[in-house]
């Protein structure tokens, strides 16, 4: 039973490595085609159903979708365990089927998992109550399916950047911590240390509150003028916070999807006129 889950995660881990987009750690997408990118997730099926059928990627060859943090949140089992990981295997079917479209990108809750540290959402430690899902469904064999789920999200890349100038990841360096990110890790193989507080994955995940002054360093680091983040709750579904930066959230029914044009320009304002509620998709 658990093999068959340990080969679709491995050929997971393969797909995200051999994206023919992927520089590094960094996706670069083309000048062509567009772009849906999704919030957090957090095991919620409905609206992953609604972004993927919203992006109909079998129909739109041209079309990349971002999604990102899918584990830790959704439904539980008898005994309170969480099952996110559920829809990440189904998460990680969907990149098999179309590994150069669907891009995961890796979030806090992902090096949380990889790191084995604790991490804490609606007042449950998040990778506690994975391990006594996983234990449950998969009994002694669940050290091998717990592996290739850290093996799978360690091979993510960190980042979208795409030719119209916008950049697509989980978070930003906070500013207290900007100054020990190094840039570098966009162009190297990913280390368990860099998952790790202080590496430079942890600060690229877990950063909030960003100022605009920070904002536009970064924007001078990665060379654009956009960014979009997930990370930091959403009650309304999306929100500017500043100039050039929306938040998005797809974990709950307000939840929201963002679609652009990659052959086109964008102020902020224009590219929030392009968010789509999930609630509106049927």
């Amino acid at each position: 039973m658990s093999q068959p889950v340990v080969d679709l995660l491995k050929a997971g881990s393969q797909a995200n490595l051999t994206n023919r987009h992927r520089r590094g750690n960094l996706i670069r997408l083309p000048s062509a085609g567009s772009l849906m990118v999704s919030g957090d997730i957090h095991g919620h099926r409905r609206n992953f159903e609604r972004i993927t059928a919203y992006a109909d990627l079998a129909h739109h060859p041209e079309r990349h979708l971002v999604l990102q943090e899918i584990i830790h949140g959704g439904p539980q089992d008898v005994r309170g365990g969480c099952l996110s990981y559920q829809l990440l295997f189904d998460t990680v079917r969907l990149k098999n089927q179309f590994p150069d479209q669907v891009h995961l990108l890796m979030g806090n809750h992902d090096t949380a998992f990889i790191s084995e540290s604790e991490v804490v959402k609606d007042g449950r430690e998040m990778n506690k109550a994975i391990v006594k899902a996983l234990i449950h469904e998969f009994g002694e064999a669940w050290p091998q399916i717990s592996s290739a789920i850290r093996e799978f999200l360690l091979s993510q890349p960190l980042a979208v950047r795409t030719e119209n100038r916008i950049w697509v990841s989980h978070s930003l360096p906070a500013d207290r911590l900007v100054e020990r990110f190094d840039p570098q890790v966009m162009e190297r193989p990913l280390r368990l240390d860099d998952c790790q507080k202080p590496g430079s994955a942890y600060i690229l995940t877990w950063g909030r509150n960003m100022s605009q002054s920070l904002l536009e360093r970064m924007g001078r680091v990665f060379d654009v003028d956009l960014f979009v983040v997930g990370h930091q709750p959403q009650p309304d579904g999306w929100h500017k916070t500043a100039p050039n930066l929306v938040i998005l959230a797809s974990d709950h029914n307000h939840g929201c999807l963002l679609q652009i044009d990659l052959a086109e320009s964008y102020t902020l304002d224009e590219l929030t006129r392009s968010i789509v509620p999930l609630s509106s998709i049927a």
